[in-house]
């Protein structure tokens, strides 16, 4: 039994680590804007009831922009590999932040937040990395659901960031109030705090994390060479204990002990297996176009009741009575919070969404499917978007507090739970592993659309209607489009991923070797060219002890333990 559980499939834990690390920085930044961002478009001499309106349309300026530059970012990630199109990203997003945080008015803000946008198209590629890591279906729901994961942690310490440290002359005098640079820009503390969790994951990303598309794996990476000789005295001895269990069979089995000649064929074979051009039928497939209309619906509202929750809770409070209220539908008035107490709101959202993200969401995959939680979650944002704006109704502060947050809880499992099963269900609709990068480009261009749109109308009508009296307007919006967004899900089919063609193009001979030759074994990270002078000199004294190996036995034991699995096919889910 013990057997059998060690030989199955395990996650790259290391490497999804790394690239949980890079994303890290992402919702951590971009969560940090929202407690303060009502106050920060004020400060640009907006009127109160147009914030709203230019709220949601600083958010769609990013939406657009990323949108209009995410399948470029995707076809480049598929050509010049996965980890030199993240680290751009994030450096561009790191230095657009300061801009942002440095925003003297609407213009520039608007300017910064575009520029962000369009130089960052993180979300797709990562998303094509975990399927290229984890390509077996009974690992997917845990491997799926990580980066929601650290989005929710980073929406723990990003809204606290952001609502803790904004005018901090104003909030902490007696420290920051002589400071002249927090006078004249008091929304830069908490990006300047962000961009410095930016380049912690620029660096962790730039030494330790690697290639995962198949044509650029066996490439020199100067970025690893340069982390492995920084950590190489802290793991240097349990390395040399590994490397004395190795045969040399097992070290000739490794791609750099090959001519070079043979390496730059098969590197050649793999390069052109890859450069294809993918067509529009590859992607636009009956099925992938279905998901693609999901994960458009489900980004167009959710982002967008994310994006106009903090106008409303920083909308005054209006009590009342019968000149400002016809019910069921006429009334007006928020919560008429600061930036901090709309942070820590925030931050016990976040929290909520990473302890449901941690213990539910696989127990609840395991047993309803991932298509069947979708479906359930389409059904549920209808319900939370309409009841939203009545919290507002309740006059006892402890009974208002406890019904918004109990929406927001429940709105936290929907959209925790909902994201991971879209992407998965769209990645198993991918007819192969050669269009991943290009498909989440498209999705991400098609989710930008749906992130632009949603925050800029919400934002108009939310303006329109508290204007109006009608406070309701926006989420019965928003309630209305996701009631459109509940029937789509009913005609997806639940696809067998990717792999399935990828393994069936591996089981020739020729690119079964190639596999075996140039894939790097998890273990085999102790020099940087793929191979250790320590091992060969080993084997080569003890080779005749090491003659009785059976050659095929190792070189298929070599195989089946490649970096990331991406040619093995998983037991059925």
């Amino acid at each position: 039994m013990t057997s059998h559980k060690n030989d199955g499939p395990k996650l790259p834990v290391q490497q999804l680590a790394i690239l949980a690390i890079a994303r890290f920085a992402e919702p951590l930044a971009l969560t940090s804007v929202f407690p303060y961002l009502p106050e920060m478009i004020a400060s640009f001499g907006v009127e109160k009831n147009e914030v709203a309106r230019w709220a949601g349309l600083t958010g769609a300026i990013f939406s657009i922009s990323q949108s209009c530059t995410a399948v470029a970012w995707g076809r480049a990630s598929d050509k010049f590999g996965r980890k030199p199109i993240i680290l751009i990203g994030l450096l561009s997003t790191m230095i657009c932040f300061l801009v942002w945080g440095m925003s003297t008015s609407l213009p520039m803000a608007i300017t910064a937040r575009a520029i962000m946008g369009s130089g960052n198209g993180n979300v797709g590629i990562i998303r094509t990395m975990v399927a290229e890591m984890v390509p077996e279906r009974v690992l997917q729901p845990k491997a799926f659901s990580l980066m929601p994961l650290v989005w929710s942690i980073g929406s723990v310490f990003g809204p606290a960031f952001g609502g803790f440290f904004a005018q901090p002359a104003k909030q902490f005098p007696n420290v920051f109030g002589n400071i002249e640079f927090f006078k004249t820009y008091p929304f830069a503390l908490p990006n300047i705090m962000a961009c410095c969790v930016f380049f912690i994951s620029f660096m962790t990303g730039l030494l330790f994390l690697k290639e995962t598309l198949e044509s650029k794996r066996n490439k020199r990476d100067w970025g690893l060479e340069l982390g492995e000789k920084l950590t190489r005295p802290f793991h240097r001895s349990k390395r040399t204990k590994n490397l004395r269990r190795r045969s040399f069979v097992d070290s000739e089995a490794s791609a750099p002990l090959l001519a070079q000649s043979a390496m730059s064929s098969s590197s050649s074979h793999l390069e052109s297996k890859h450069s294809d051009p993918v067509s529009m039928k590859d992607i636009f497939a009956p099925q992938t176009s279905i998901n693609l209309i999901c994960y458009t619906f489900l980004a167009l509202h959710s982002v967008a009741y994310d994006q106009v929750l903090p106008v409303f809770l920083n909308y005054p409070r209006v009590i009342p009575d019968e000149h400002n209220t016809s019910l069921p539908f006429k009334f007006t008035g928020g919560f008429g919070l600061s930036s901090d107490k709309i942070g820590t709101i925030y931050t016990v959202y976040g929290i909520s969404c990473g302890v449901i993200q941690f213990f539910l969401f696989p127990k609840l995959c395991a047993k309803f499917g991932v298509l069947g939680i979708y479906r359930f979650a389409t059904v549920v944002f209808p319900i939370i978007y309409f009841l939203t704006p009545y919290t507002v109704l309740v006059q006892d502060t402890t009974a208002r507090y406890i019904f918004f947050l109990t929406i927001m809880l429940v709105k936290g499992f929907v959209v925790i739970v909902a994201f991971p099963c879209t992407t998965i269900l769209l990645t198993n609709s991918a007819t192969s592993l050669r269009i991943l990068g290009t498909l989440n480009g498209v999705a991400t261009t098609f989710s930008g659309l749906g992130r632009a749109a949603g925050p800029a109308a919400a934002g108009a009508v939310f303006s329109w209607g508290v204007q109006r009296g009608y406070v309701i307007a926006a989420w019965w919006f928003l309630g209305l489009i996701a009631l459109m967004g509940t029937i789509p899900p009913w005609f997806i089919i639940e696809g067998d991923g990717p792999t399935a063609s990828s393994t069936a193009t591996s089981t020739s001979t020729s690119d079964g070797e190639e596999e075996s030759l140039l894939q790097r074994d998890d273990d085999d990270d102790s020099s940087v060219d793929g191979y250790d002078e320590v091992a060969v000199l080993e084997a080569l004294e003890g080779e005749e002890s090491e003659s009785e190996t059976e050659p095929g036995k190792e070189r298929k034991k070599r195989t089946t333990n490649g970096s990331y699995g991406t040619m093995n096919k998983g037991p059925a889910s």
